[in-house]
């Protein structure tokens, strides 16, 4: 029989996990994995509650202070998403969820409170409990992980096979649109977000809500709750259905709440319309998409604007003949996010330098990273990129990052040394940036950088833990929602 207390030495914290063990007494020792796993995510999630509770008691020191008080707020709702996706780690029974459903959702859990912590350590501030409870998810994360190996084997960082088909996400049917929005007022609501708020709170396994949202400039900012689950929306085209806002961290906003568009509600799909962000490059972090939402499908949709265009924050993500403009960390976030045949296209940046990729995966066990996969690497139409510009194609927002391009063509943009460090030499060691058949000027590795975690991919068998079913368990949610995808190299 092994004792609890002995599996925590396991852990990354040991004094957490003994400390938790007391907090939550079981009625019998505890003898197996499987339920150290499950005494940790109940406790994990109490501490949670508990964490929020003593983050909200807090507030009232930041009224007089704008930047913290937004800071705070964005930790308020982070809190709020952590514990949504704790509860589900909890409650979703074996026979529903798989091990890869778990893993991303405790990945997720952490990622929400890394981003709570970077927005209040830029102003200098902390507080004990948001410690105490991101290394309770740390735990719980690598005892996950341990579950997995013990029944599957090991892969990259923790990367998942699939040991039973969850849910699928409901398919998308060849039937009218349950709303329909249009400005000239020939449709249900004349904006995108009457028409979200009027499908109502889905929950998980519900029928797709489909909103079709005809052609026109929607001057607005959308966001598709947390509750909001299998939702739809699609436009007329490219160009022709636009959304469009100008929030930036220069106006005052934090890069979280800069997006002009929000999915969080899971199972989202977005096809054949613009989301753009026009505050410009000289309003530092300007998003016009951040994506929370698990299981989400963008299809031949364009995302513009310059820094931070494009945040994949969080949950499995897939990207199929999208068009994707900006110039610094313009792809950025720590889900695990796929991008197939789409076009990837760097602008004139200010600092004359560009960083296609910023991946911010904090935690070895985490099953996060950004898989660049047949796709196209260039200028955009019009851009400056000559005179000394630098375009690289990511640099490590997380020590732990995970970036890889394959069977990609890059252009003559990309800068020989391919990757840029950001001042961190021990991300160095610790990232897992790969590229594998890859084609173009850009594409040649002769001159790379020498970190130890670059990775020129000769082994097949290693390029395909990054294709999208060994990466976003694709099998069990994809083939359903009729978008188009390759499964293989």
């Amino acid at each position: 029989m092994v004792l609890g207390n002995e599996m925590c030495d396991q852990t990354p914290h040991p004094s957490q996990c003994n400390t938790l063990l007391i907090q939550h007494p079981t009625q019998k020792p505890i003898g197996s994995t499987e339920e150290f796993l499950r005494v940790s995510m109940e406790g994990t999630l109490n501490g949670a509650v508990k964490a929020k509770n003593d983050t909200y008691s807090l507030g009232e020191q930041f009224d007089s202070k704008q930047l913290e008080k937004g800071a705070w707020e964005d930790c308020m709702e982070l809190f709020d998403r952590t514990i949504h996706r704790l509860n589900q780690s909890v409650s979703c029974p074996d026979y529903v969820c798989s091990r890869s459903d778990v893993q991303a959702w405790l990945s997720t859990a952490l990622t929400n409170l890394e981003t709570c912590r970077e927005g209040m350590s830029e102003l200098g501030v902390s507080f004990d409990s948001l410690d105490g409870i991101t290394n309770d998810v740390t735990n719980t994360l690598a005892i996950s992980k341990k579950k997995g190996m013990e029944a599957n084997g090991n892969g990259l960082g923790g990367e998942l096979g699939i040991l039973k088909v969850a849910v699928e996400t409901p398919s998308i049917s060849r039937r009218s649109p349950d709303a329909v929005v249009a400005q000239d007022g020939s449709g249900d609501y004349k904006t995108i977000q009457e028409a979200v708020d009027g499908a109502g709170e889905r929950p998980r396994g519900s029928t797709r809500y489909i909103i079709h949202v005809k052609a026109g400039v929607y001057q607005e900012y959308v966001n598709v709750g947390i509750k909001s689950n299998n939702i739809m929306i699609f436009g007329d085209g490219i160009g022709k259905t636009i959304i469009t806002g100008d929030k930036s961290k220069g106006r005052g906003f934090s890069t979280f709440k800069s997006a002009t568009f929000v999915a969080d509600g899971d199972g989202f799909v977005a096809r054949d319309m613009t989301i753009r962000n026009t505050a410009g490059p000289e309003n530092k972090q300007a998003v016009a998409l951040r994506s929370d939402s698990d299981r989400s499908v963008y299809y031949r949709c364009s995302i513009q604007g310059y820094q931070d265009t494009l945040y994949v924050h969080s949950g499995r993500q897939f990207f199929r003949e999208c068009n994707i403009y900006g110039t610094v960390d313009f792809i950025c976030g720590n889900a695990a996010a796929v991008f197939q045949n789409c076009s990837i296209l760097a602008r004139s940046p200010p600092n004359r330098v560009n960083t296609i990729t910023a991946q911010n995966r904090r935690n070895p066990n985490q099953t996060t990273g950004i898989v660049i996969h047949n796709s196209l690497v260039r200028a955009a139409p019009g851009a400056q990129l000559g005179g000394g510009v630098r375009t690289y194609l990511g640099r490590p927002w997380g020590s732990y990052a995970v970036t890889v391009v394959m069977g990609t063509f890059l252009g003559p943009l990309i800068e020989p040394k391919g990757w840029m460090d950001w001042g961190n030499e021990t991300a160095l060691t610790t990232l897992y940036y790969g590229e594998y058949g890859n084609s173009g000027p850009g594409s040649s590795t002769a001159n790379r950088v020498n970190w130890a975690g670059f990775h020129v991919i000769s082994d097949s068998e290693e390029a395909r833990q990054f294709t999208i079913h060994n990466f976003i368990d694709a099998a069990s949610w994809l083939p359903s929602t009729k978008v188009p995808f390759t499964s293989y190299l």
